[in-house]
């Protein structure tokens, strides 16, 4: 094992290797639940795997953040989130004419509940590596890269859960599209970014204190990815596409 990667997971937290290997297991195993038991296992997969990404996320947070600064990351990340979801859901804006099928439970205004929670499982890991590519945890260089390495994320996620059947795009959609999504998707999830970036940093969070270890998560997320979407999921196309999105981000980042 590399003198990185060791320091990277001797720095996590007992609970947050827990909820990390749970979330592993869970990823690892849905396509055999899935066969066995069909959809509804792999939409119980989806919805536990974000809860277990989620919570390796705040148990890396809390020994450097504590829990008020964790929490009311966490709350703020998933409130906006659900409202640029329920936005989205309800007027296009800002990411344009989609909407959500009753697959993914519980919904609040027909916004999941995992969706906003998802925001929050991925969105500090984007600032970890964001803030490595501009060299700041401030000013508009580290929100631009924190929205770009979170966006990049949605070049293998929209495409999986439109053919997982979790939300569909309106025929009507703008063109030209990415594997049937919308590019108008990837504009609303960079502003969407940007904008719970520039709130956490007005809000007061301590962004410069954010574990490197954090970087793990983003890594662990492209390999799952790259990997399942081609050998399980017949999704080639957008498995290519988002590991030359996040890879290059971590790259950039960890170069």
């Amino acid at each position: 094992m590399s003198d990185p990667i060791a320091a990277v997971l001797t720095a996590l937290p007992v609970p947050a290797v827990v909820f990390l290997v749970g979330w592993l297991l869970t990823m690892l195993s849905m396509p055999t639940l899935e066969g066995r038991y069909g959809e509804r296992a792999r939409t119980a997969c989806t919805s536990i795997s974000v809860v277990l990404q989620a919570g390796t996320v705040v148990a890396i947070l809390v020994p450097t953040w504590g829990w008020a600064q964790t929490l009311g990351v966490l709350f703020m990340v998933a409130a906006v989130g659900w409202l640029a979801e329920f936005a989205g859901a309800h007027t296009d804006l800002p990411f344009g004419p989609y909407e959500y099928t009753p697959l993914l439970q519980p919904q609040v205004g027909h916004v999941p509940v995992p969706i906003p929670l998802a925001w929050f499982m991925m969105l500090p890991p984007a600032w970890v590596v964001g803030a490595q590519i501009a060299g700041r945890t401030s000013g508009l260089s580290f929100i631009l890269a924190s929205a770009l390495a979170f966006t990049a994320w949605d070049l293998y996620l929209d495409p999986q859960m439109v053919a997982w059947g979790l939300w569909t795009w309106d025929g009507d959609a703008p063109r030209p599209r990415y594997f049937g999504i919308p590019w108008t998707n990837y504009v609303g999830w960079s502003v969407v970014a940007a904008l719970i970036t520039w709130l956490a940093g007005l809000l007061g969070t301590d962004l410069s204190a954010a574990p490197p270890s954090l970087v793990l998560v983003y890594g662990l997320t492209i390999v799952l990815e790259a990997v399942g979407l081609p050998a399980f999921w017949s999704l080639p196309g957008p498995a290519i596409a988002g590991t030359l999105g996040m890879g290059t981000c971590l790259l950039w980042a960890l170069l």
